[in-house]
């Protein structure tokens, strides 16, 4: 699980701003939240503007030297802040794994739509296995490196990562906790959908997602969802072979399900895809989850993407969400002013299951 991340000069974060879920509060309800002293679920506020999108993109930002999964070919645009563009941008991830603690960081610069790392260091249970930066190169000697293979990683010039070329060309027992950490991130997936749609990781490519529902005949299935977290009632025409578009029918009528959808069915359509998808990542991060939603809406939603066993986030404006019947105060976060913390963290009332949590945010009480 992901335990900690903090971010450096990343777009808007010219300061560091550091997450930390390995501290959740001692609540004794809606505890499946938490997993093994980890906040596994949540929520994250902010003001617009407030860098909720930019912070979960900076999240994934290693997925786009450590995965060989879906990236945005545009990400390094706009990559440092534009007030210090020619410094570099500074990540720390945290993870615990398997029983052991990794702790991964790393500064990277933006150059012709590429990344080139500049300073790369991994420690692994308190003991450093890997130092690379301008002027030094040190691998433990558990990976069996020649004293050449070092200088030559130390002399190229085309700043590779050592940890892809670790996990890429040195033979590892089973179970490694590097192994575990590259299953961990080709597994992360970022996604949103409001002009349009945007994912990172877990997948090779892009998907058409009408075509994917009638492949695995899944039309019936999405018809029951619809019907089960919206109220809505479509019946679905059998297709025609070679046809990848979904049609309803309207009386005798078949026509295409998107002629007929509202933007916020089509993004339950995006929604459904992903629950299907994702009962293997291990990270997911969703920007703007219910946008064009209704709020029961997104609480039925928000219901399905929590009641797995992967860390699952979301970013959203819907104070109804605010509710200790859906989290609980530690899970629920506010991203302001270069600080992201757990509403719990940002007042002095005692918060208890009782506690109206939306009247709260609105009233003020997290200096809102």
């Amino acid at each position: 699980m992901l335990t900690k991340f903090a971010v450096k000069n990343y777009r808007g974060f010219r300061n560091r701003i550091e997450w930390d879920l390995s501290h959740p509060s001692n609540y004794t309800f809606n505890d499946d939240a938490i997993m093994d002293g980890t906040v596994k679920n949540g929520i994250i506020y902010g003001p617009n503007g407030a860098g909720k999108s930019n912070f979960g993109l900076a999240i994934f930002d290693i997925a786009n030297h450590l995965s060989h999964k879906w990236k945005t070919p545009d990400y390094y645009l706009n990559y440092a802040c534009a007030s210090n563009h020619t410094e570099s941008v500074e990540f720390e991830y945290t993870f615990f794994l398997g029983g052991h603690t990794l702790l991964y960081n790393y500064s990277k610069v933006a150059s012709e739509l590429k990344g080139n790392i500049v300073r790369e260091q991994l420690i692994i249970d308190g003991s450093e296995v890997l130092m690379k930066d301008k002027d030094t190169l040190t691998i433990s000697e558990e990976f069996g490196l020649a004293a050449t293979a070092v200088q030559n990683l130390k002399d190229s010039a085309n700043n590779i990562s050592i940890v892809n070329y670790l996990l890429g060309f040195v033979p590892l027992p089973k179970g490694h906790t590097l192994l575990q950490f590259r299953d961990f991130v080709e597994n992360m997936l970022f996604f949103r959908s409001l002009d349009y749609r945007e994912f990172i990781g877990l997948k090779e490519g892009g998907s058409n997602i009408e075509e994917y529902i009638i492949k695995n005949n899944l039309a019936n299935d999405f018809s029951a969802y619809l019907k089960e977290v919206s109220g809505q009632e479509y019946e679905f025409a059998p297709n025609v072979q070679g046809e990848n578009t979904l049609f309803c029918m309207m009386g005798d009528m078949r026509i295409p399900f998107q002629w007929v959808a509202s933007t916020g069915t089509k993004n339950l359509e995006l929604q459904y895809y992903w629950l299907k998808e994702m009962s293997n990542a291990s990270f997911v991060f969703i920007d703007e989850f219910d946008a064009f939603y209704h709020h029961e809406l997104s609480y039925k939603i928000c219901k399905r993407l929590f009641e797995g066993n992967n860390q699952v986030f979301v970013t959203t404006h819907d104070t109804f969400l605010l509710s200790n019947d859906l989290l609980r105060p530690d899970c629920f976060f506010i991203l302001r002013n270069n600080e992201i913390k757990a509403i719990c963290d940002m007042t002095g009332k005692e918060l208890r299951f009782g506690h109206n949590l939306e009247k709260l945010y609105r009233g003020g009480t997290f200096g809102l």
